[in-house]
């Protein structure tokens, strides 16, 4: 009976916050669709609602998804890799590989602090985009290399014996075996990260901290700002038009966050064939 009741309120629990998604996505659509123009993608913030539009943040999305996704991809596979196949079980290990996974639940806010501190300043690389790229790449890397992990176990031990077994070494192995069978997990913790990094916004306010730029950047040294951060100063203005055009913004993140999920899918579907 017991056991009835905590399912029927978990059930019910799921249940509502689904229809409360449904019902914030449909309003979302609802006041931001009419914004949702070539000259929005196109032009850049304005004083005057009708005019803003998201090129400058758009360009600094997608250049620091890049660049995060450059440094954190083989760092992390390749960690995860060496943790699985390559690591003795030593207490050194175990405590990277505790570390690792205690990481993942540190605040982003103490990432930023640490990004401002390290990369802004002691490097010298100031507030641009390289800074705020490594920054998220020290938010996101936790998640990669834990579920390119998860992936590595999922490879069946027979499939690794009988590549030993014909006299492939432990690279061999790991090159022509373990990452093609395990990629599409691997893909799935990688564009997962990627989509949280894409919706952060407090590091890159401590790293970034403007919102009103009307460049797109060009080169990884150059100050930059991002969608999450737009959206969020449009929000807050007491203008109903801004708020929404922040919508519309949000329109175009949750586009791009399906485009990334969807390519994810299908990596994972072509490679399970």
């Amino acid at each position: 009976m017991k056991e009835n009741f905590f399912y029927i309120l978990f059930l019910s629990a799921i249940l509502i916050g689904i229809f409360s998604l449904v019902v914030l996505f449909v309003d979302i659509i609802f006041d931001g669709y009419k914004y949702l123009t070539w000259d929005f993608l196109t032009n850049y913030a304005s004083r005057k609602a009708d005019k803003s539009g998201i090129l400058a943040p758009l360009a600094g999305t997608l250049w620091l998804i890049v660049l995060t996704a450059l440094f954190t991809i083989p760092i992390g596979v390749s960690t995860a890799l060496y943790l699985e196949e390559f690591a003795s079980e030593n207490l050194f290990n175990k405590i990277i590989k505790i570390n690792v996974s205690n990481l993942a639940g540190v605040p982003s806010i103490i990432y930023g602090l640490l990004g401002l501190a390290f990369f802004t300043y002691t490097l010298s690389l100031g507030k641009s985009l390289l800074a705020g790229a490594l920054t998220m790449t020290l938010l996101v890397l936790p998640i990669v290399i834990i579920a390119s992990q998860e992936a590595i176990r999922t490879v069946q031990p027979s499939l690794k014996d009988a590549a030993y077994a014909l006299g492939a070494t432990k690279w061999e192995v790991s090159k022509k075996v373990i990452l093609p069978h395990s990629i599409g997990g691997i893909m799935s913790g990688i564009i997962l990260a990627m989509s949280r990094a894409i919706g952060e916004t407090a590091p890159i306010l401590i790293i970034s901290s403007i919102v009103f730029i009307t460049m797109v950047p060009s080169g990884p040294l150059d100050r930059f700002t991002i969608l999450p951060l737009q959206i969020y100063t449009w929000a807050s203005f007491p203008n109903d038009d801004f708020r929404a055009i922040a919508s519309t913004g949000i329109i175009v993140l949750l586009f791009i966050l399906i485009l990334m999920n969807s390519f994810a899918v299908y990596v994972r579907f072509k490679t399970q064939d």
